[in-house]
């Protein structure tokens, strides 16, 4: 079901507008695999034919669905252990001392894919703060693809997504088994609600965040849509908040917005200009 090379070109430019993700070439084949059940859909043929619909672009939707199709949503409940245990013992304490008056948080799972960061964060803060059982406090995710939000708000994972990341003890205390699903507990799903959101578009649906975690995501964006991502992030952040990215990803190249400080082994960030 493979296309030409300018049909390639085409999709990755597709992908690249509708959500600022960079496609490789060496990842054409991914087209093929991921496009087939939108193509048949859209009643196209083959993969070429799909194409030509898209060359159209009078299907705006079509054009949606290829560029979530194509987002990566690669996540695990607690990955990357050791963020959570700077969240654990740096910044949700920090939180806790400086919102004690509003006794308010709002955190933001950007990115959020099928849910898992957002009901890790929701377990850590109901296994280690019981403090906050008093307080007004939500997590939102967010994610360019419908379909992984849908997922995510089910609350139901299969064997093999609990038994990645997820302690055992935690599976059994937060989860409730149904068939040869787990579903997540009422106490964590109502921490925590998804909603749709292009990270490359305006975030005006959005409150005012304490917490972003924005993890595994700037790798797949340039430098000129990261910086526009940073400044969108930061508007939707409170001035003295804080950011968490992925182990390998960093701020400094592409803003001057936010500050790194180190803590707990493991790097976060602090904004430093309204904007």
């Amino acid at each position: 079901m493979g296309c030409s090379d300018s049909d390639y070109t085409y999709l990755r430019d597709l992908v690249l507008a509708q959500s600022a993700n960079l496609i490789d070439p060496s990842r054409n084949a991914l087209f093929d695999t991921r496009l087939t059940p939108i193509a048949r859909l859209a009643g196209a043929s083959n993969l070429e034919d799909f194409v030509n619909i898209l060359r159209t672009g009078r299907p705006a939707h079509l054009h949606r669905a290829v560029a979530e199709a194509m987002t990566v949503n690669e996540t695990s409940f607690f990955r990357d252990l050791q963020p959570f245990e700077m969240m654990r013992e740096v910044v949700v304490p920090a939180l806790i001392k400086e919102r004690k008056r509003e006794r308010r948080l709002r955190l933001w799972s950007a990115a959020s894919s099928t849910g898992q960061e957002a009901y890790s964060l929701a377990m850590l803060l109901v296994e280690h703060f019981p403090e906050l059982s008093e307080w007004d406090v939500k997590i939102i995710g967010t994610d360019i693809s419908r379909q992984v939000v849908d997922y995510a708000q089910r609350g139901r994972y299969r064997r093999l997504e609990v038994n990645r990341g997820l302690p055992a003890r935690m599976l059994l205390k937060y989860f409730v088994r149904e068939g040869e699903e787990w579903e997540v507990k009422a106490q964590i799903r109502s921490m925590c609600e998804f909603q749709y959101a292009n990270l490359c578009a305006p975030l005006l649906q959005l409150p005012e965040f304490d917490l972003v975690l924005l993890r595994n995501v700037l790798l797949y964006f340039s430098r000129h849509d990261r910086t526009a991502l940073f400044a969108g992030v930061r508007r939707r952040m409170r001035p003295n908040g804080y950011l968490v990215l992925g182990n390998a990803e960093q701020a400094e190249d592409s803003t001057n917005l936010f500050e790194v400080e180190f803590a707990a082994s493991c790097y976060f960030y602090r904004p430093v200009a309204a904007v």
